[in-house]
């Protein structure tokens, strides 16, 4: 089986996300142009970062992705945020929002519950630690046993 040619700037791992989304080959690249093909890698789930649409920018020129000019590397990323605006939200995802955590006065108040208990409330009404009864060990430093 022969592989195809190892491209300019491309490394192994994109050179595999670019053929998992079906892009093997300098042509099919090509044929698709730069930002598709950071889509297609984006939309596929993994994680590209601007690095590989310079990357793929500077393979379909054949030139080291450091060597693409300022302003076109603005083109690439205002067109890569405008196509990706218009992906549909993740699924089994939610949206993404601040969290914010309510606890209503009932809530409060109550005991905090355990699996013996052992809280009391003090002469202040004041919940205080575990009763002496279930304390490990049996006897505790205030339990006068003679």
């Amino acid at each position: 089986m022969s592989t195809a040619p190892k491209m300019r700037n491309i490394g192994p791992k994109s050179a595999a996300w670019l053929r998992q989304v079906g892009l093997r080959t300098h042509e099919d690249i090509a044929a698709v142009g730069t930002v598709e093909a950071f889509m297609r890698v984006k939309r596929a789930g993994f994680k590209p970062t601007l690095n590989l649409l310079y990357a793929i920018e500077g393979a379909l020129l054949d030139c080291h992705w450091q060597e693409i000019s300022d302003e076109r590397r603005q083109e690439l990323i205002l067109a890569a945020e405008a196509a990706t605006a218009l992906l549909p939200a993740p699924r089994n995802k939610p949206a993404a929002a601040p969290v914010h955590t309510t606890m209503h006065a009932q809530e409060r108040e109550e005991e905090p519950s355990g699996f013996g208990g052992g809280y009391q409330r003090d002469g202040d009404g004041e919940l205080d630690g575990p009763a002496d009864e279930d304390a490990p060990g049996g006897r505790d430093e205030d339990d006068h046993r003679d």
